[in-house]
C-alpha cells in the first residue's frame, strides 16, 4: 500500500502530473551534515498531508510519481552522473519535476540533467538562498555546496538568466562577482524586509516573463532560522514562511516554472519536531496546488 503522498500517488509514471525524485546526499556540506536525510523526512510529512493547500483548495486529480532515491556510491564522480542520467530521463517526460536534496551541491548535476533535457530552451534559474554559492572553489573543491550556481553559470546559463533571492551572506569573491556582473538580478532579504515581497515578486515575473523554461532550486536556508532550524548553515535575518509560500505561488502562476529542487533541509539538525521538515513539505504542496490549476 502507498502511503508516501497518500491518495494522490500513483505507481504509473504515464499517469503523473508531477514526479519526484530524492538525491541523499550531503558529502559536500562544509558546516552540518544530515541533509543525506532530507528526501525521507519529507516523505514522512507527505503521510499524513491532505492534498490541499493554505487556501483550502484541494487537488484529489493531481497525480505525483515518486522514483525513488538515487543510491550514493562512494565514487562521487560516477554519482553526479548517475544523478544527472536520472533526472534527465525524468525531466524528458514533460512532467514537472521536484528533485528532493541532500545538500546544494546536487543541482550541479541536475542543472546538467535540465540543459540536456532542454537544449533549444531559453532556462532561467530563480535561486532562493542565504548564500549566493557562487564560490568558484570551497574547502579544495568545485564541487561544494558553496559553488553549484557557479558551476551552472559555466554549464548551463548566463548571468543573465540567473535571479537570487534572499541572499544575506557572503563570501568575498562572491561580492566581488556582483560587482563584475551587474546583469545578475539580486535580492537581499533585507530588500524584501525593507520594500516587501509583492514589489520583487513583480520583478522576478518581469525578468523571467519570456523564458521558455523557467527552473526553482530552493535552498531551505532562504528562510530565517526561526521557521527552519534544520540545515546546516542557518542565517539570521531571512524570509518568513509564509513570504517564501506566497512568492512560490505568484511565479508558479506567472511564469512556465517546470522543475525545481528542494535542498538541505538536515532531519538530524531538527531539534525541534521536525518544523524544516514540515515547512519543506508545505511548499511542496503549495506548488502541487499550483500545478493542479494549470493542469485541470
Amino acid at each position: 500500500m502507498i502511503k508516501e503522498w497518500r491518495e494522490i500517488a500513483t505507481n504509473k509514471i504515464e499517469d503523473a502530473d508531477v514526479c519526484i525524485m530524492g538525491i541523499g546526499f550531503d558529502g559536500a556540506a562544509s558546516v552540518g551534515k544530515g541533509a543525506a536525510l532530507g528526501p525521507e523526512q519529507i516523505r514522512k510529512c507527505s503521510e499524513v498531508q491532505p492534498p490541499a493547500n493554505a487556501a483550502g483548495d484541494f487537488f484529489r486529480e493531481l497525480r505525483v510519481y515518486d522514483d525513488g532515491d538515487i543510491e550514493f556510491i562512494l565514487d562521487w564522480e560516477a554519482y553526479y552522473a548517475e544523478v544527472e542520467k536520472r533526472a534527465c530521463e525524468l525531466l524528458q517526460t514533460g512532467k514537472f519535476c521536484i528533485f528532493l536534496g541532500g545538500d546544494h551541491s546536487v543541482s550541479i548535476p541536475l542543472s546538467k540533467a535540465l540543459r540536456k533535457a532542454y537544449p533549444d530552451q531559453k532556462i532561467g534559474i530563480i535561486h532562493f538562498d542565504s548564500h549566493p554559492d557562487l564560490c568558484d572553489e570551497y574547502e579544495g573543491s568545485k564541487w561544494s555546496h558553496a559553488c553549484p550556481l557557479r558551476r551552472m553559470l559555466e554549464d548551463v546559463i548566463e548571468t543573465k538568466d540567473l535571479a537570487q533571492v534572499g541572499i544575506r551572506s557572503y563570501e568575498y569573491e562572491e561580492v566581488e562577482f556582483f560587482a563584475e556582473h551587474p546583469e545578475l538580478l539580486v535580492i537581499r532579504a533585507q530588500d524584501i524586509f525593507r520594500d516587501g515581497y509583492e514589489k520583487y515578486t513583480k520583478v522576478l515575473i518581469d525578468k523571467f516573463k519570456d523564458y521558455d523554461f523557467i527552473y526553482i532550486t530552493l535552498d531551505i536556508d532562504v528562510l530565517d532560522p526561526a521557521f527552519a532550524p534544520g540545515t546546516g548553515t542557518p542565517e539570521a535575518g531571512g524570509l518568513s514562511s509564509r513570504e517564501l509560500m506566497v512568492i512560490i505561488n505568484e511565479l508558479m502562476s506567472h511564469l512556465p516554472v517546470h522543475a525545481m529542487d528542494l535542498v538541505e533541509v538536515s532531519p538530524t539538525l531538527d531539534t525541534t519536531n521536525q518544523i524544516t521538515s514540515w515547512v519543506a513539505s508545505k511548499i511542496i504542496y503549495e506548488v502541487f496546488a499550483d500545478i493542479a490549476k494549470r493542469n485541470h
